[in-house]
């Protein structure tokens, strides 16, 4: 076999010398070298801002759809939207694993695993997609995909369904970097609460505040703001556009009495959010930025245009233990189980 690097550099056609997921295209053959392992793909869940992205620019025509994905990974070696930059997860069927890959969970050929790393990085070779719906984000496909020796993935769960175990993984970083940022007592406010990753981060938001917190979801939808209500994941919740961010300031003040909120956790799936997140925030407050959409420009040189000293975190889907405590809340939460089972499953 021939040998690879850790990361992946090995397979990165241009530009030379930069990493994988920044590349404009990576090799795709499915040779393996001596540190990758090879998948056979079953679904891809595309990431919610680019697959957003995708059905806009082809008017929620499928078969369009189709097309453009297919398009993007012929053209890329990889599934990373060129408009949003992002990419998603996939889960498949281990085909071959290299001699000297680094296999700490002993993973074995045959294993349905979930792949923790971004397609943006991930070679990916698609022969036929078996199956697309404009409204979901998982796209049922034959094709292969390599993983890097660097690269993260969980051996999926025998309790859990593995589609709705891929809904989940997909946005694992968010409800764990909230179990991170958010204290007892704390008010915090989730931007997009009634997503996926939303309700996921409502529900760890509302068990870290305690009886003393205050949590406020912002959602645009009137359907996933009833759900926020239904599923008892906030104390407060606002029905309004986040990219009008005066609409939802006042409307944030008026709830904490001109305070703000100490962490705001962003999980939109369109762009000019950064604004409205940054205004509601008091300062020295945190605000987690998980939308692929986000212009880290425009909130770095905003939050400096009006004067907020805060803390601005990009959203890294990974964090240790991330997996698991994102399973673990569909293991402890029936409704949102149940929820995720009608949408995903």
């Amino acid at each position: 076999m021939r040998k690879g690097n850790t990361y992946g550099t090995h397979r990165v056609i241009e530009p030379k010398g930069t990493l994988p997921q920044p590349a404009q295209r990576l090799d795709n053959t499915m040779e393996i070298y001596d540190n990758e392992l090879l998948i056979e793909v079953d679904t891809l869940n595309i990431d919610s801002a680019s697959y957003t992205q995708i059905k806009n620019a082809c008017n929620s025509d499928g078969e369009k759809m189709q097309e453009m994905i297919l398009s993007i990974v012929e053209q890329r070696g990889k599934m990373q939207n060129p408009v949003t930059g992002s990419g998603g997860m996939l889960i498949g069927r281990v085909k071959q694993i290299g001699e000297n890959f680094n296999n700490p969970t002993k993973v074995k050929v045959g294993d349905k695993i979930a792949t923790l790393v971004s397609l943006s990085l991930t070679p990916l070779k698609i022969n036929k997609i078996k199956k697309l719906s404009p409204s979901s984000d998982q796209v049922d496909i034959d094709g292969e995909a390599i993983l890097f020796e660097s690269g993260l993935f969980a051996v999926l769960p025998q309790d859990i369904n593995e589609r709705l175990s891929l809904a989940a993984l997909d946005v694992a970083g968010a409800p764990a970097q909230v179990d991170r940022l958010v204290k007892k007592g704390d008010t915090v406010c989730i931007i997009g609460g009634g997503g996926k990753s939303g309700v996921l981060c409502s529900y760890q938001a509302m068990k870290n505040v305690g009886e003393n917190g205050k949590v406020i979801v912002v959602e645009y939808s009137k359907e996933n703001a009833q759900r926020i209500k239904d599923l008892n994941l906030a104390t407060d919740v606002i029905i309004a556009d986040a990219t009008d961010v005066m609409d939802v300031y006042q409307k944030v003040m008026d709830i904490t009495g001109g305070k703000g909120v100490d962490v705001t956790i962003n999980n939109v799936n369109v762009p000019s959010t950064e604004m409205t997140s940054i205004l509601i925030t008091r300062q020295e407050g945190v605000v987690y930025f998980f939308s692929m959409a986000t212009s880290f420009s425009k909130a770095a040189l905003g939050a400096e245009g009006v004067g907020k000293d805060i803390t601005l975190i990009i959203g890294n889907g990974y964090a240790k233990g991330h997996a698991e405590l994102t399973l673990n809340i569909l293991r402890e939460s029936k409704p949102i189980r149940e929820l995720f089972e009608k949408l995903y499953v």
